[in-house]
């Protein structure tokens, strides 16, 4: 158990969830005094942006129609008729008698007639006449803290229906927050004949931009619709209202409200509706209509359609901000409220716990998975995916029709992501730095990853280990070298030694070290290699052929050839951190070290190049061809050790006979028949180095005939 809480794995997920805790604590500390709600807003209009369009839950603009006193309206109005702004009452009520007309099931005014008109009484009682004649009409009242006329309802104007009349349940809660203290109300004309009359005045957000509207407000005792839901009712009297804690009831409609009874809006499109006219075509149509002549605009465009009458000209100063544009005639803010509920496509806030426990799952993932890798490409993905699913899970509770926070959780992944860094940095990274600067000279870069992955795998101290070990020496370097200057010298062992330990490397071994122009190498450490012996024979063979190809390159340069001898041999020994925990050798002892230095001096006796011993063969099996050299007994070393030449395929293929009739002389020399022996060797003695130190050495047996004979040739120098 005590093992299992020490493992790196164990280290790197409590790292994870440390950084997870930081993360978190950090952003929740900056997000509780309200902090991020600004950039949240604007992370919201984003998404307002990204979507727009593609989330449409129906087509609810085909029953909404919308009539704009703009720009183009005025300069006609001056141009034809010589009207000058403000309109005459009279004016506005052609518009309502065109939209009765038309048979539209109710019209919402946004305008606020809290002032007689300058016309006369005459001019208020024509449009009060419009109003009444129609029935279907919503007038607009201003609802203020500190602004309006009245603090009660006036005794002259009529209560609306009885929108509800009770809160149910904890619901209570919200009506302070949609309770007004001072209201103004427009003159009586309008008043007495509007069937409802609705709230126009709306609070933007901390920015200035709207985005959520409270539907229903509250003053001196009465329900006060906003002018969206308020046209609304005016055509579905007959709709039961209730407010409860999350929702506003409306009918069969559900639509979620906050703590403070606002909903959001959904603004899906900039300029959705195809069904928005000028106040100067609607007029026009009137007066054909009145004139016997057929109109530019057939009223039954607004048969069965709410209504909607509102300014967009600049000068009128009814421009708002959204998440769409910062420009847009606030008329279109109460249309979108009556569109989002026809469509039931208002966005539900996501609740605190639903949100931080999203939240704390993505730092969880970001912390954990960020610290249990470390390759880099690995940790570029976790960041990358950590970073962005914050983004997805919030654009897909958009389309679901919810406001799931995005910066407080995309906050909160960044700076997990920065402490689980800078951990990594303070301990995983301390510890893989040094790794790698020790040992980024002796192993391959592909080698120094795994141990980065699994730094456990280094011990200070020693273990013992099977090994196959790889001596190099140049032959006659120390001559050649005494003829070189030091800069000359240099250049060539640099050049040499690159080119091998390149080699050792592709094939996975560990460079010990260099002593001059010799390499010591092994494999199997630190990492366990199944096929250590074949990398360490195939690396022989490889640096001979590559050396090879360099000497013509070497002998312009020095005059010489550049032959070297390798010993490879396998066997158990010592390997690991000789030193302290700040700085160490990593190499390796044992005698199986000794008998591969002794391999490669061997060499010299039988003019070979590179020598395995039967350890080594065993290892390798049959991935090369070798042949037999000798038995060999070794100075220091009383057992006798048989010992190889590999080759190469093609190379083994173009000397093949001369190496069968070196393995007949080999059989007979073993056999003590030296004379027979002798005659084989020479039949290639021009052919073969080894075939000629045994004719030197078959001479001198049979000059010297031994005493008991095994075969083996001992060795007098090291």
């Amino acid at each position: 158990m005590l093992n299992r809480f020490k493992s790196p794995t164990y280290r790197k997920l409590l790292q994870g969830l440390f950084a997870s805790a930081v993360g978190f604590g950090i952003t929740f500390l900056i997000w509780f005094p309200g902090w991020l709600d600004l950039w949240e807003l604007r992370s919201w209009d984003w998404r307002v942006n990204l979507f727009a369009g593609i989330s449409d839950k129906s087509n609810p603009e085909s029953k909404i129609r919308l009539i704009l006193l703009d720009q183009n309206s005025l300069d006609w109005a001056k141009q034809t008729n010589d009207l000058a702004w403000p309109w005459p009452r009279e004016v506005y009520g052609k518009i309502v008698d065109f939209c009765n007309r038309g048979g539209a099931k109710s019209v919402g005014f946004d305008v606020l007639f809290t002032e007689p008109s300058t016309y006369g009484v005459e001019d208020d009682g024509s449009f009060g006449a419009s109003i009444s004649n129609y029935g279907k009409f919503t007038g607009a009242l201003f609802l203020g803290e500190t602004t309006g006329e009245f603090q009660n309802w006036p005794p002259n104007v009529k209560k609306n229906p009885s929108i509800p009349t009770e809160i149910k349940g904890d619901a209570a809660h919200f009506l302070e927050k949609v309770t007004y203290r001072r209201a103004s109300f427009p003159i009586s004309e309008i008043s007495e004949h509007a069937f409802l009359l609705a709230n126009v005045h709306m609070n933007p957000d901390m920015d200035g931009v709207y985005r959520r509207v409270p539907l229903l407000n509250y003053f001196c005792g009465q329900w006060v619709p906003a002018l969206g839901l308020g046209v609304y009712l005016t055509a579905h009297p007959e709709e039961n209202i209730d407010v409860d804690e999350n929702a506003l009831v409306v009918g069969n409609n559900q639509i979620p409200i906050d703590d403070q009874g606002r909903t959001i809006l959904r603004f899906d499109h900039l300029s959705r509706f195809k069904h928005a006219y000028s106040a100067a075509s609607i007029l026009q149509s009137e007066l054909k209509i009145l004139q016997g002549e057929k109109p530019d605009i057939d009223p039954q465009v607004f048969r069965d359609c709410y209504v909607f009458f509102g300014f967009s000209a600049p000068g009128l100063m009814d421009l708002r901000s959204i998440p769409l544009s910062g420009i847009y005639p606030g008329v279109m803010i109460h249309q979108t409220i009556l569109e989002n509920l026809l469509s039931g496509a208002f966005i539900g806030e996501t609740s605190k716990p639903v949100f931080l426990i999203i939240t704390l799952l993505l730092v969880l993932f970001a912390g954990i998975f960020s610290s249990l890798v470390s390759k880099i490409y690995k940790t570029a993905m976790i960041y990358v995916i950590s970073l962005f699913m914050p983004l997805v899970i919030c654009a897909f509770f958009y389309v679901k029709g919810f406001w799931l926070p995005l910066v407080f959780p995309e906050t909160a992944v960044m700076l997990t992501l920065v402490s689980a860094g800078l951990l990594y940095y303070g301990t995983e990274g301390r510890q893989k730095r040094f790794i790698k600067n020790a040992f980024q000279q002796y192993l391959s870069p592909a080698v120094i990853e795994e141990l980065i992955e699994n730094p456990d795998r280094l011990k200070l101290g020693g273990e013992r280990r099977e090994l196959s070990i790889f001596f190099s020496d140049l032959e006659g370097f120390t001559g050649i070298s005494e003829k070189l200057s030091p800069e000359e010298l240099t250049s060539i062992l640099n050049e040499y030694l690159s080119a091998m330990t390149e080699i050792i490397h592709e094939e996975g071994g560990t460079v010990d070290k260099y002593e001059g122009d010799a390499i010591i190498a092994f494999w199997n450490a630190p990492l366990l290699q199944e096929d250590h012996a074949v990398r360490c024979v195939r690396a022989a063979l490889r640096c001979q052929k590559k050396l090879e190809e360099l000497r013509p390159y070497f002998r312009e340069k020095i005059d010489r050839d550049l032959k070297m001898r390798i010993g490879v041999n396998t066997g158990v020994v010592v390997v690991g951190n000789m030193g302290s925990k700040t700085r160490f050798d990593y190499t390796m002892m044992g005698d199986s070290v000794n008998l591969a230095s002794r391999l490669e001096g061997i060499n010299k006796e039988f003019g070979s190049y590179t020598m395995i011993s039967k350890f080594t063969l065993d290892k390798i099996g049959s991935a090369f061809p070798v042949r037999e050299l000798s038995r060999v007994r070794v100075v220091g070393k009383k057992e006798t050790v048989t010992v190889f030449e590999p080759f190469l395929e093609e190379a083994y293929a173009a000397r093949k006979e001369t190496l069968k009739q070196f393995e007949r002389g080999l059989q007979s020399y073993y056999r003590g028949d030296f004379e027979m022996a002798l005659a084989d060797f020479l039949t290639i003695e021009d052919k073969d180095a080894p075939a000629r130190a045994y004719i030197v050495k078959c001479r001198e047996l049979i000059s010297e005939k031994p005493g008991l004979w095994d075969g083996t040739w001992v060795m007098t120098k090291k």
